[in-house]
């Protein structure tokens, strides 16, 4: 809640500044030098301090967008407090259209880091210094993995319940109450008292115009909650629903998938999400729920070994309510087709 002058990386940025740095980062082997690109906002009336961070895993792309368009925003005109937006953390996966960085390392495993540790040590360990220990509430946005598809879902250590009142600002049905991973940057905020919440959408190498509208309008949502911005009553509410379980449908043999269930169906325990066929089109087997819940995540790529994750089903105890509501959100942000006459 100051409002002195807040140094990252040697920038001073007084209230009611706004300034565009970079993070110095080991340069490239050719010699080009590297840096985390990071925009900072302060408004003139104090207030928290708020990162945004995308791009932890270089494949995803989709919180690359959403960071552009929240900067570019109206909404945070009128500030109070700070706003640290990061559009890119892993530069280096960035650039090779890669998850992990060159050292192969998940930077997502390796926070809080070390100053003198391998090149995924010495980037967590830049990033948590000069801008996550600096904040009091982080949003950190991820997609799916390769060639799976997120359903917009906000994870999170809901038992805090500090962090379940910001997952429920956030304004998306669905929730998971998920464990913290050793060396995440979830993990290593939580530990330096900084609330955190995970924000999942969409998929890897891909832009997803649902997903982003969904995150930027989520962050916006949250810095109202936090006081940041100035509240205002939405049109239209959505009730969080919280899973406290999930779990991946796994493949019953090899063969080509067809999909009958999408992401954000309702499914019953014994419903058939996918037939699996041989190379001639006969079905050998089906993916069959276990249990009755929402799909939150599935795999895109039509080919399957046995055992593969397929489906990824969040268990909520009101599963009808939660699927009315995800249609609600996405009628409420696909795009509207433009009027020929305009």
């Amino acid at each position: 809640m100051s409002s002195k002058d807040l140094t990252i990386a040697g920038h001073n940025i007084a209230p009611g500044e706004s300034k565009k740095i970079e993070l110095e980062m080991p340069p490239l082997y050719t010699s080009n030098s590297m840096g985390i690109p990071v925009y900072v906002q302060r408004g003139k009336r104090p207030g928290p301090t708020l990162f945004v961070s995308a791009a932890i895993h270089g494949d995803e792309l989709n919180g690359i967008e959403i960071v552009g368009r929240l900067i570019k925003s109206k909404s945070i005109q009128r500030l109070r407090g700070t706003l640290i937006a990061v559009p890119m953390v892993n530069v280096y996966g960035v650039l090779n259209q890669s998850r992990y960085l060159p050292d192969r390392r998940d930077l997502n495993r390796s926070f809080p880091g070390s100053k003198k540790g391998s090149l995924a040590g010495r980037i967590a360990n830049l990033f948590f210094k000069e801008i996550v220990t600096k904040c009091d509430v982080g949003i950190d946005l991820h997609t799916g993995a390769i060639h799976r598809s997120n359903l917009p879902q906000i994870r999170g250590n809901l038992s805090d319940e500090s962090v379940k009142e910001l997952a429920s600002a956030f304004g998306i049905p669905v929730m998971l109450n998920s464990d913290i991973r050793d060396g995440s940057l979830r993990q290593a905020a939580s530990d330096a008292g900084v609330k955190i919440l995970l924000y999942e959408a969409g998929q890897a190498l891909r832009y997803d115009e649902f997903s982003i509208r969904a995150g930027v309008r989520g962050i916006v949502n949250v810095m109202r909650h936090l006081g940041m911005l100035n509240k205002r009553k939405r049109a239209t509410p959505f009730t969080p629903f919280v899973a406290n379980q999930s779990g991946w449908v796994r493949a019953p043999e090899s063969g080509f998938v067809n999909h009958i269930a999408q992401l954000g169906d309702h499914v019953y325990e014994g419903d058939k999400l996918a037939s699996i066929s041989d190379p001639f089109g006969e079905v050998h087997d089906y993916v069959i729920s276990p249990a009755e819940g929402i799909v939150v995540g599935k795999q895109n790529i039509p080919l399957a070994q046995e055992g593969e994750a397929i489906y990824h089903i969040g268990y909520f105890k009101q599963p009808v309510t939660v699927a009315e509501h995800v249609e609600r959100l996405q009628d409420s942000l696909v795009p509207q087709e433009l009027n020929p006459q305009d």
